[in-house]
């Protein structure tokens, strides 16, 4: 561990059902932790019941592993290294839309990832949203094609085809990585074949290779030395055996040489084993010396085959000379990712420790996530030191997410009580881990929620808080079967909010307590956790219900006026849509709320043609802060105008955050404050006077500019066979969904439909879609955008969906049935 540049940090990413446990169990018997035989089957890292049942990943597990690489693959290695005994920290993430935000805490405490892709299904949606998320965070990606054998056995490709299957899927994974990894500073990471940065195989069958491995076994017939060969082992590079030449174009006894070298020898053995030629499969195996004892010699079919496969491209052997040749080492990794990490300048002595991964300056760690541990309700902190030591019983500050610089708030000063070493399953106590090593810590629990930045540094400032690519927007409402179990439940959502990196727990005033997940499978999971280990008693639970945004479609028909209390002050205020695109802007962090003013009021002008006087005045963002709506100050020389500027800020984050049709959040809503006159007296005028009366003005404006209902919208893929595919539209038509793209899969007869569905409408959906086409269709739901919810919410109507659902949250929340009036919120001049 204390080998710094030996160490290999490294996530498993991929699209659901790609073979990421799978693959992970070649990896973890060549370390020896579990028999070759049962690597594939066993999936080692799924540590959860529910994990083997479903046969899905729903936590993302982490394992050391030593692996020792040999001395003539040294040369490959082009960092400075040690030795060549390499450590691998792998973390295996799960491929379910519902628990990405599982994966965006693993690729924070790593430096490389495998993205492994189904050769037969090609890059989905989620292989997208992984490895975007992946690049975000600057972690170098290497690329395995999946089921192989699939590909060979039940699609019966012939060598070309295969060929180019493989070579779209490196182009489209291609495409994802330089489309979101242009400006980086890790210099060209996409992924090719020449240079070994793609692996080929099968994770079931415990085989895989690189072209390395090939050129290594042809090296004494082209007398080429291994780095050139594995150039002609792909791309258009074609061979002839009778003419012992290459040529860069197909001519007659010419061959491509991936599929004369690599495949032909696979395709043989798969051909004379699957047909039962004994002889000729005898032959082959003495050929390409794989050594069988008697007892091996007998079996036959897909047994032997697995068995011959496995001895002759042992899978764990391959991919963890691709982990340790050509993904970074920390020492390299943090060279770059210190800008993006640490929030605090770019020069203190904390900043420069992580940049050079120093063991010797003061300790710095990011806790990404909590695991819950034997010992119910107690969680180790799991997380990567970035610089210094981390010891038992050493005294640390513990810094929470909202910590402030100079401020005393989520800031603890206390000691690490034990230090382990995560090993998937188990867990082994050690003494002191250095920098570039995850680690869990035991007894901070009670004092992180989810994530914090954990340092011995008294000026320290926080490592960055992670973002999520989906975000929590069902939610169901949950409370005890025997009322007097309440506060078992109240403690048991306590450490569920800690054991989910993205699980939303509060109390609505009603005193409902909410659980928001990001979607059905999601929650489901988190309820049964609540239910049987967090809380350990029997809970009722609510349907889910879906958070909406409200929003308005025009500008105010009136100028609107407020009086405070006291009738001494006024404020005029008129609301308008924002310009189209902003509020996705905001979202991904291209407008930044907290960022300089002159430079947010560039990209506005140049981007939405705003007028730039107006741009440079933009008060405040609500609602917290940081949210999709503006408050702009359009007043000419008010006097008094910058002594109210906070209260009248204050008012707003209140108006957007509990809007006026249904207490959800606001969206996309710009208000503008016209005029302002004000008692000259400064007594007059504070806070308690001005913040209620701005939000009656800003919920006065928002009344009379057309209100309407937002709600979200899921992106739906959906995988299926062509007699299927009727049934899908017969579904998505009666749930309001809508298709904007169908097409092939090229080489499969799989077809791939792409809708938009709205959330309210999806539980419920896989099962019914699985009913209507017999099980044959796969759908992956993803968050994508928030939609208009068609109908006036102020008109009463049976139809008008946009007034049910008004109505019904009102009335889940307790509060009145009817939407304020306006004169409850504008005063007469």
């Amino acid at each position: 561990m204390s080998k710094r540049t030996n160490i290999r940090n490294m996530s498993v990413i991929a699209h659901v059902d790609h073979g990421k446990s799978t693959l992970t169990d070649s990896l973890v018997s060549k370390a020896g932790i579990i028999a070759g035989e049962r690597a594939g089957d066993m999936r080692y890292t799924d540590t959860r019941k529910d994990e083997q049942e479903r046969c899905i990943t729903i936590k993302s597990t982490a394992i050391s592993l030593y692996y020792e690489l040999k001395k003539e693959d040294m040369d490959y290695v082009l960092q400075q290294s040690e030795g060549n005994g390499f450590l691998i920290n792998l973390i295996d993430s799960p491929g379910h839309v519902d628990f990405s935000s599982e994966v965006t805490a693993a690729l924070r405490v790593t430096d490389g990832a495998l993205v492994v892709v189904d050769c037969v299904s090609g890059v989905c949606v989620q292989t997208g949203t992984v490895l975007r998320q992946a690049i975000a965070e600057r972690i170098k990606p290497i690329l395995f094609m999946n089921k192989m054998d699939r590909a060979l056995l039940e699609l019966q490709l012939d060598k070309e085809d295969l060929y180019q299957k493989f070579n779209r899927i490196v182009e489209s994974v291609n495409v994802i990585i330089q489309t979101y990894g242009e400006d980086t500073p890790m210099g060209d990471i996409t992924v090719t074949p020449s240079d070994g940065t793609v692996g080929f195989g099968s994770g079931l069958h415990g085989w895989a290779f690189t072209l390395k491995q090939f050129a290594e076994i042809y090296v004494e017939k082209f007398k080429l030395e291994p780095k050139k060969l594995m150039k002609r082992l792909w791309d258009d590079q074609f061979y002839s055996s009778t003419d012992k030449k290459w040529k860069k174009e197909s001519g007659p006894g010419y061959e491509r040489g991936f599929c004369m070298l690599i495949l032909d020898p696979i395709y043989k053995l798969f051909h004379s084993i699957m047909n039962f030629k004994k002889d000729e499969s005898t032959k082959l195996i003495q050929k390409l010396k794989i050594k069988l004892n008697i007892e091996e010699q007998k079996l036959e079919g897909k047994p032997l085959l697995k068995l011959c496969m496995r001895r002759w491209l042992p899978a764990g052997e391959t991919l963890l000379q691709m982990i340790t040749i050509h993904l970074p080492s920390p020492v390299t990794a943090q060279k770059y990712r210190m800008e993006m990490l640490y929030e605090g300048p770019k020069d203190d002595i904390l900043a420069i420790g992580v940049k050079n991964c120093d063991p010797e300056a003061p300790l710095c760690m990011y806790v990404s996530k909590m695991v819950p541990t034997t010992d119910k309700g107690r969680f180790y902190a799991f997380g990567r030191v970035f610089s210094g030591t981390v010891s038992t019983g050493q005294k640390v500050r513990i810094m929470g997410p909202n910590f402030k610089p100079g401020k005393k708030e989520d800031l603890y000063n206390k000691s690490i009580q034990r230090t382990v070493l995560m090993m998937g399953r188990t867990v082994e106590a050690i003494e002191d881990v250095p920098c570039g090593n995850i680690v869990g810590l035991v007894g901070i629990d009670q004092f992180l929620v989810k994530t914090g930045t954990i340092t011995t540094f008294d000026q320290a400032h926080n490592m960055r808080v992670m973002k999520f690519s989906v975000s929590p927007v069902v939610r169901v409402a949950v409370e005890p079967k025997n009322a007097t179990d309440l506060p078992k439940l109240v403690e048991g959502i306590k450490r569920l909010a800690k054991s989910d990196p993205m699980v939303q727990c509060f109390n609505e005033e009603s005193g409902e307590h909410i659980i928001a997940g990001a979607g059905e499978l999601h929650l489901e999971i988190c309820l049964k956790d609540l239910e049987e280990d967090h809380a350990g008693i029997p809970i009722k639970k609510s349907d889910p219900v879906v958070s909406y945004r409200e929003t308005i479609s025009e500008m105010s028909s009136q100028m609107c006026l407020s009086k405070s209390a006291n009738k001494h002050n006024r404020l005029f205020c008129k609301a308008q849509p924002l310009t189209e695109g902003i509020a996705e802007d905001i979202d991904d962090g291209e407008v930044e709320p907290n960022g300089e003013a002159k430079a947010r009021a560039r990209y506005l002008a140049d981007k939405y043609e705003w007028d730039v006087s107006e741009a440079r005045k933009i008060w405040g963002f609500g609602p917290d802060g940081t949210g999709p709506n503006m408050l702009v100050d359009c007043t000419k020389g008010v006097q008094y105008l910058n002594e109210i500027k906070d209260s009248v800020v204050a008012g707003f984050q209140w108006a957007s955050k509990e809007g006026v049709l249904c207490d959800e959040n606001c969206r996309g809503i710009r208000c503008n404050i016209y005029d302002v006159s004000l008692h000259t007296d400064t007594i007059h005028r504070g806070g308690g006077q001005i913040i209620p009366t701005a939000r009656r003005v800003f919920y006065a404006s928002i009344l009379t500019a057309a209100p309407r209902i937002l709600e979200p919208v899921y992106l739906c893929e959906i995988q299926c066979p062509e007699t299927a595919v009727g049934g899908i539209y017969g579904v998505l038509n009666r749930r309001r969904g809508h298709v904007f793209e169908e097409y092939q899969q090229e080489g499969t007869p799989m077809f791939v439909i792409k809708s938009y569905l709205p959330v309210n409408e999806s539980f419920g959906f896989t099962a019914d879609l699985r009913s209507n086409t017999g099980g044959q269709a796969f759908p992956q739901c993803v968050f994508d955008h928030w939609q208009l919810l068609p109908g006036d919410p102020m008109e009463a109507g049976a139809s008008n969906k946009a007034s049910i659902v008004v109505t019904e949250t009102r009335k889940r929340k307790a509060l009145a049935e009817a939407i304020p009036p306006l004169d409850r919120f504008l005063d007469k001049l």
